[in-house]
C-alpha cells in the first residue's frame, strides 16, 4: 500500500507542478485558462472562477490545463492562438522549466542537509558543496543526453513509468525518495524540452518556425507532423515499457 502511494504521489506530483507551470505563466501572459484540473477521470469537485473552472478528478495522477485557442483558432480575448510568439513559447516552456527548477532545488536542499548532518555543521561549506553537486548532476544529465543522441546509449538503457515505479518501490527512507523525486523531475523537464513533437520542445520549434515565417504552418502539414510525432512517441514508449518489464523479470 505504501509503495502504491509513493508511486502515485511521485508521478502525480511531477505532472501536477508541470501543468501548474503552464497555468501560472498563462495567467501572467493574460492568456485565458478555461480549465485547470487536478487528476484525471470523473469530476469529484469543481468550482467556477471568473475565467477558469477548477476541478479535482478521481484518478490522482497529475492534471491538465486547457487554454482558450490552444487546440484551434479562437478570436476570444486572451486566446492562446492570438498571443505573441514569445508569450506562447513562455507558456509552453513553463511546465518543463518548473520541473527542472523544482528538481534542482529539492536536490540542492537534500545535499545541503546531508552535508550538515554527516560532514560538518558549516553553512557556507554546505552551500558551496550543494552548488557543486548540482552543477555535476546537470553536467552528467547533459552528457547522458549527448551520448543518447550520439548513439553511445541504447534505448535499452532508458527507463519509463514502469521502471520508475520499480525504482520508487525500492526506495527506503525520505531522503532516498526525495533524491529520486528530484532526479526524475529534472529528467522529465529536460526530456519535455527536446525538439520532438508532441513534446513541449517540439511545440516550441513549431512556434519558432511560425515566428520566422510570420505566419502559422498550414494546418494539414502541422497535423501530419503532430500525428507522426505522436505515433513515434507511442511506439517508443511501448518499447521502453517492454524493456522495463524485461529488466524486472
Amino acid at each position: 500500500m505504501l509503495t502504491t502511494l509513493k508511486i502515485i504521489f511521485l508521478l502525480g506530483f511531477l505532472v501536477l507542478i508541470h501543468e501548474t507551470g503552464h497555468y501560472i505563466v498563462a495567467k501572467i501572459c493574460k492568456i485565458k485558462v478555461n480549465e485547470f484540473a487536478i487528476g484525471f477521470g470523473p469530476k469529484i469537485w469543481r468550482k467556477k472562477g471568473k475565467q477558469t473552472e477548477y476541478e479535482i478528478r478521481m484518478i490522482p495522477l497529475g492534471g491538465f490545463v486547457k487554454l482558450e485557442g490552444e487546440e484551434e483558432e479562437s478570436d476570444v480575448k486572451g486566446s492562446f492562438s492570438k498571443a505573441s510568439i514569445p508569450k506562447r513559447i513562455a507558456v509552453v516552456a513553463a511546465g518543463a522549466l518548473v520541473n527542472i527548477i523544482f528538481g534542482i532545488i529539492a536536490y540542492a536542499i537534500l545535499i545541503f542537509v546531508r552535508y550538515l548532518i554527516i560532514r560538518e555543521p558549516n553553512f557556507i561549506n554546505a552551500v558551496q558543496y550543494s552548488f557543486n553537486a548540482v552543477i555535476e548532476l546537470i553536467k552528467s544529465m547533459l552528457l547522458g543526453l549527448a551520448e543518447l543522441f550520439g548513439g553511445k546509449t541504447s534505448i535499452n538503457d532508458m527507463v519509463g513509468p514502469i521502471g520508475i515505479s520499480d525504482m520508487v518501490s525500492k526506495t527506503s527512507g525520505l531522503a532516498e525518495f526525495i533524491y529520486l523525486l528530484s532526479i526524475i523531475s529534472i529528467s522529465l523537464g529536460i526530456t519535455n524540452l527536446l525538439p520532438i513533437i508532441p513534446l513541449d520542445g517540439g511545440k516550441i520549434v513549431l512556434l519558432i518556425i511560425e515566428g520566422i515565417r510570420k505566419k502559422p504552418l498550414d494546418k494539414n502539414i502541422e497535423l501530419s507532423i503532430q500525428s507522426f510525432g505522436f505515433i513515434a512517441l507511442i511506439v517508443f514508449s511501448v518499447i521502453v515499457a517492454f524493456n522495463d518489464i524485461a529488466k524486472m523479470l
